[in-house]
């Protein structure tokens, strides 16, 4: 999406204005958060669509010109590393392009280890 000085309140007001081919792959990305994790609630956070669980960010998804991006990536294991380092851009940042198939198994893996790490953090904090 093209830099906006517009202020979104809902996520569908934000994917309302992306073309038909980009909303599909975010409607992808949205729909995979859901299923893994039905709990969290659905944000605009940083003026691009989020979702929150436990009182935190859980994960961001954004759409460009050219890529979407899922923001920010967990620790994950070595395996999981591996897999993401082609889709790397910048610290915390995975991208993938619009132009092709969307690696929805990492993707799942993405959001899981988000979910992994949210929960975590959420049981130290209860535990203080």
């Amino acid at each position: 999406m093209e830099k906006t000085n517009r202020k979104f309140k809902t996520v569908e007001e934000y994917l309302s204005l992306l073309p038909t081919n980009t909303k599909e792959l975010l409607l992808i990305v949205r729909d995979l958060i859901r299923k893994i994790a039905p709990d969290a609630k659905e944000v605009i956070s940083y003026n691009i669509p989020a979702f929150k669980l436990n009182g935190k960010n859980l994960i961001y998804f954004a759409a460009w010109k050219e890529h979407i991006s899922i923001y920010p990536i967990p620790l994950g294991d070595e395996n999981f590393q591996k897999a993401i380092s082609t889709y790397q851009a910048g610290k915390g940042t995975i991208k993938f392009s619009i132009n092709k198939k969307l690696p929805l198994a990492l993707i799942k893996k993405i959001v899981k280890f988000s979910v992994k790490e949210n929960e975590e953090k959420a049981k130290s904090i209860k535990k203080k």
